[in-house]
């Protein structure tokens, strides 16, 4: 029998400059203060309050009752994580985190980062559909441009099984000024990171072409034939159709990412980040 799921849906989203609702529409699920998201304060290095979970929510065998949703493009349980310039995986320092795109992001210079718990029906059915169908924008700091990047980060679960979700719509940057990165350009220095820490020197994914200049494709690349879209179980952790070659860099700056955990009943969802 297929997974009915409640889904947690982190959004993070900065908006600096508009998309066509059709684009939006293509990769994204539905986000914004229309969406009664709650928005984070604009903080460099930031956080959310800390989230209490409707429902536990299980990563590499452990169950979480709370999360942060830190600006710097990072979910963190149990504790908030500051950091700007990411640190290859593993991180055996006990922070358990998701990392949709861990980089250098200053809100204070445009953009928001939503997110919301949600246990909307139709929203559901979505992400539910989605799921079964896999499983049988906001400024870098010390930016002196309007680059901006939309992603999106879903967790949800059924109580027993847990998924992630990553939407990568709009990708312009990778790095920030205080990683090294070029103001004018955002590239160069300590590229974004993708992917997951269990906070042990063990279990850990990072997803091909993280904090190299690479990432800047990630829209374009996918282990579920899906452009920009990345989808992982994670209660007891499994990858599926990996790519077996790095993404090569090219012109074409756009992405969006999305992370959602399944296995949960009450979703979280994050919308896009776009600076």
């Amino acid at each position: 029998m297929k997974a009915s799921f409640h889904v947690l849906l982190l959004l993070f989203g900065a908006v600096g400059r508009v998309r066509a609702a059709e684009d939006k529409a293509s990769l994204l699920y539905p986000y914004g203060l229309e969406q009664q998201d709650q928005k984070n304060p604009k903080l460099d290095d930031g956080t959310s309050k800390k989230v209490t979970l409707t429902v536990p929510f299980t990563f590499y065998g452990q169950e979480h009752q709370t999360l942060y949703v830190n600006n710097n493009g990072v979910i963190s349980f149990d504790t908030r994580v500051n950091q700007y310039t990411p640190d290859p995986f593993p991180l055996a320092d006990g922070r358990p985190f998701v990392a949709p795109y861990w980089a250098d992001v200053d809100n204070v210079l445009g953009g928001d980062v939503f997110y919301r718990q949600t246990t909307d029906p139709t929203l559901l059915a979505l992400i539910t559909n989605d799921i079964n169908q896999y499983f049988p924008t906001i400024p870098y700091y010390g930016s002196t441009t309007n680059k901006g990047n939309t992603f999106q980060a879903i967790l949800t679960t059924d109580t027993k099984s847990s998924f992630i979700i990553l939407n990568y719509w709009d990708i312009q940057w990778t790095t920030g000024a205080a990683s090294d990165g070029d103001p004018e350009t955002g590239f160069g220095g300590t590229p974004a990171h993708a992917g997951f820490n269990s906070g042990d020197d063990s279990n850990y994914y990072n997803i091909p072409g993280s904090q190299t200049e690479a990432i800047i494709n990630i829209t374009k690349t996918s282990n579920v034939n899906v452009p920009g879209r990345w989808v992982f179980q994670v209660d007891d952790f499994k990858v599926t159709g990996v790519p077996v070659e790095v993404p090569k860099v090219s012109e074409n700056n756009d992405c969006w990412f999305s992370v959602k955990p399944i296995g949960q009943r009450n979703p979280l969802v994050s919308p896009p980040c776009r600076g």
